[in-house]
């Protein structure tokens, strides 16, 4: 008897005939493929993953701050170094300048080490990346021969296809969007921060753990340098006086010109200062009134105080303060702020259980609340709040030695964010002030006693 088989012709399997038993038929099957190697496409999977942890947005970010502090400190060197020139009498202010313009040296110094070892560090991982990636293209080329059916070939051209699809659809004239771009600033995006770059300990260090510094965005003529300081002076609550400074080495130094201005001899009383979230803007010191629901303003020429009141149910005496997990700030509950485009208001009201508010205040002849904003975060969440080119943003306490910048509310559109991860490297534990200054782009920060500063980055 004779046993035919029959076989499909195939390319990829053949089958060979064997001897016939009497009583069984045998087929042999053979793969004439090669085997993938798996192991190839996990190592080559691994060090993609590796690539990817090793280079991130950040290390370019961290490049870029470094360069623009470098950028921004230069000039300002050389503007102190050219005042040194113009007012060296040999004596006290010689030696105040000389001290400031050293300790900019060294931090330059600082920040070009830094720069430097950045660099060096971006160039090795650039060389060695540069290598891996030659490596994971010549092992994908060589995995790529295993695809006979050519799926990753296809899958190339319809992405390609798609590609130039989207190219194609950008090109259709479209609308102009009815709102502008996030927020409003001539120097683009607030991206992030770096610092600190001051550290001041003032003339009484340690003493007056709550209290508020900074400059005035828009100066009288002859105090473009001046400086101000409030220190919370009874039982870290209320104080009746603002402390002027006519320059940064002599808030440094200690030395106090014209000294104390005070609002009232008594202190607290009416109108004096409740809280330590205080402002100095056009010649006049804004802060919450004492045991009011209102915002004074007191101007610091005729030593007048004018008085607004807040929204009726607004939170105030402490009942509306800013919180983490382990406390409350007393008496927090109106923030003020500056930026460019003038004076704001942040508190919170019962109607809106808790949640911060913002209003700008109309700084004219009859100083006035204007527009109102309510926003979705709740103030006891929040450690503090700052003002940038018409943007909110919110604090909130990480540990010890860092805060972070998590929510934004832009006026001009109303849109929050609620990611930032901007991120504050603390000096001390707890920041009981911040205030930007659209002056000089820092952010003043009054830290248990000590007075710190940031610089603020744009994109």
């Amino acid at each position: 008897m004779k046993l035919y088989v029959i076989v499909p012709l195939c390319a990829l399997i053949t089958f060979t005939q064997q001897a016939p038993s009497r009583d069984k038929c045998v087929c042999e099957f053979t793969n004439s493929e090669r085997p993938f190697p798996h192991d190839k496409l996990s190592a080559a999977e691994d060090n993609a993953s590796r690539c990817n942890t090793n280079i991130t947005p950040q290390k370019t970010l961290e490049l870029e701050s470094l360069l623009l502090g470098l950028e921004r400190r230069l000039p300002r060197l050389q503007e102190d170094v050219s005042i040194l020139e113009r007012e060296d009498d040999g004596e006290l202010y010689g030696v105040i300048s000389l001290q400031v313009i050293e300790n900019e040296l060294l931090e330059i110094m600082q920040l070009m080490d830094k720069l430097n070892s950045t660099t060096l560090e971006h160039q090795h991982l650039t060389t060695n990346a540069t290598k891996q990636l030659e490596d994971l293209k010549a092992e994908m080329d060589e995995l790529e021969t295993f695809d006979t059916m050519q799926v990753v070939k296809r899958q190339r051209e319809n992405q390609l296809l798609k590609s130039n699809l989207t190219k194609c659809r950008d090109k259709r004239p479209t609308m102009q969007p009815s709102q502008p771009p996030y927020g409003n600033c001539p120097r683009g995006q607030f991206r992030n921060i770096t610092g600190p770059w001051k550290f001041i300990e003032g003339e009484y260090p340690g003493s007056h753990k709550y209290g508020a510094w900074g400059r005035d965005p828009k100066p009288e003529a002859g105090k473009e340098s001046w400086h101000w300081l409030v220190m919370l002076t009874s039982g870290n609550k209320y104080s009746n006086y603002v402390r002027l400074y006519s320059s940064l080495s002599a808030l440094i130094v200690g030395q106090s010109t014209p000294g104390n201005v005070e609002i009232s001899p008594s202190n607290p009383t009416d109108n004096t200062i409740q809280g330590p979230n205080v402002v100095m803007y056009r010649g006049a010191l804004y802060y919450n009134c004492y045991n009011q629901d209102e915002v004074c303003r007191f101007n610091l020429t005729s030593k007048t105080v004018t008085n607004i009141k807040l929204p009726k149910g607004t939170r105030y005496n402490s009942k509306g303060n800013f919180c983490h997990l382990e406390k409350c700030y007393p008496f927090t509950d109106l923030d003020l702020a500056t930026d460019e485009s003038g004076i704001w208001v942040i508190y919170t009201t019962n109607q809106d259980f808790g949640n911060l508010v913002l209003s700008k205040l109309e700084d004219d002849e009859q100083f006035r609340l204007g527009q109102t904003w309510h926003t979705s975060v709740n103030k006891q969440g929040v450690t503090n709040t700052f003002m940038v080119c018409g943007v909110l943003y919110a604090t909130r306490f990480i540990d010890k030695e860092t805060e972070e910048i998590f929510y934004s509310f832009d006026t001009t559109t109303g849109v929050e964010r609620l990611n930032l991860g901007i991120f504050i490297k603390k000096m001390y534990p707890n920041i009981l002030s911040l205030n930007y200054s659209p002056v000089d782009q820092m952010l003043h920060a009054y830290c248990d006693s000590y007075m710190v500063s940031y610089k603020v980055l744009f994109s």
